[in-house]
């Protein structure tokens, strides 16, 4: 008979890393279709409650606060360049700056001048979805661990698989790297810091990133990731066909579903272009990993909280799409004539708040092993 402590060991897990970037995904593209500053703060809300409640310790969960600072970059450059060459036509002036006078090839840019507050908002609003679309992507990253996304890739695709896992290393990377550097500048007693400081920590941090770029590269060399077998002609060019069309396909589906058409319904053969290319992308992953040798060592379950994740982010994508679509005003921030309030969609809210769930549903996180730090660092590596 099992007692309760054990039972609730053995139910503590990470979720598949496939589910957390489907849920991710799903909700960057329900951000992409509005610029409402109140359902971008709500799945902005929801994107920060799911990573505190579910990022693992990890080197590479700590990189969400670098995206939370690229986020608030990108508002901040997002306004300054309205402001400087911005197209300013609202009618309520905040404040009016001097006009600087450009040649005449650059005719029809303003640059400085009267700053609306019309479009200042406007400026404000474009720039918060990107930054909610950056955060979509980073608690992917931070809450996926991208090993074992790898791991979980079909052997179809595995080089490119490779090649995207390590370029999506590279910022848990510096963060991580950059505390390292930091904690040894303490202790060797070195009070430079702020914006002085960056000069001597970029050098080390750069250094320290590349060098476990090269022990990762190595490691997967000598696991066997990499490895050519032989693929006959007709194979090769049926995968290259299907992958390229599927693509194609994809990509001319998804101008259609994500084209702003105001008041008007998606067009079906977006849909039919959209799943047309899914269709030859599956079958191009089949066709191409049949002659791809590859054993997996302990495979990542996909179980019913897998399932919870990404169907909260398919509800959240489904949710926005149909509330915008019953009511397109929700879409924007009204500021024509005037000023006003944002409408708020009940369907669009309550999808965004589903997406909210996995920070409740999904098992609770293995409890960190009990080792020395270096050991434990070795671990974490590796894992």
């Amino acid at each position: 008979m099992s007692t309760p402590g054990r039972s609730s060991a053995q139910a503590a897990r990470f979720v598949h890393p496939g589910a957390w970037w489907l849920w991710a995904c799903c909700l960057a593209a329900a951000v992409t279709r509005t610029t409402n500053p109140v359902l971008l703060l709500l799945a902005l809300t929801v994107v920060v409650l799911v990573v505190i409640a579910r990022r693992p310790d990890a080197p590479w969960a700590r990189s969400f606060t670098m995206y939370a600072w690229l986020g608030l970059f990108v508002i901040v450059t997002r306004m300054v360049l309205f402001v400087l060459i911005g197209s300013k036509a609202g009618p309520t002036i905040l404040v009016t700056l001097p006009t600087v006078d450009l040649p005449s090839w650059a005719a029809g840019i303003q640059l400085l001048g009267p700053i609306p507050l019309e479009d200042l908002i406007a400026a404000l609003c474009e720039g918060l979805r990107l930054a909610t679309m950056l955060l979509c992507f980073g608690a992917a990253n931070a809450l996926a661990n991208p090993r074992r996304l790898l791991r979980a890739l079909p052997a179809a695709v595995r080089d490119i698989g490779t090649a995207v896992v390590i370029a999506l290393t590279v910022v848990p990377q510096l963060a991580e790297s950059a505390k390292r550097v930091a904690r040894a500048r303490e202790l060797r007693g070195t009070s430079v810091k702020g914006v002085r400081a960056l000069r001597v920590i970029a050098l080390p941090v750069l250094q320290d990133t590349l060098d476990r770029s090269l022990l990762l590269a190595a490691s997967m060399d000598s696991r066997g990731f990499g490895t050519r077998h032989s693929v006959s002609h007709r194979d090769r060019r049926l995968v290259g066909v299907l992958s390229l069309g599927g693509l194609m396909a994809v990509c001319v589906g998804l101008y259609g579903l994500l084209d702003d058409r105001g008041d008007q319904a998606i067009p079906l053969w977006a849909t039919v272009a959209t799943v047309a290319g899914l269709v030859l992308g599956a079958l191009a992953v089949w066709w191409g990993g049949r002659r791809v040798p590859r054993s997996v060592y302990r495979s990542d379950p996909w179980k019913s909280a897998e399932t919870i994740v990404s169907l909260c982010g398919v509800t959240a994508l489904v949710a926005m799409i149909v509330a915008l679509e019953r009511n397109p005003l929700a879409t924007i921030m009204p500021l024509e004539p005037t000023l006003g309030t944002p409408l708020v969609p009940l369907t669009a809210v309550l999808g965004l708040l589903v997406a909210a769930l996995p920070a409740f549903v999904t098992p609770p996180l293995p409890p960190k092993p009990k080792r020395g730090p270096r050991q434990h660092q070795q671990m974490q590596e590796i894992s």
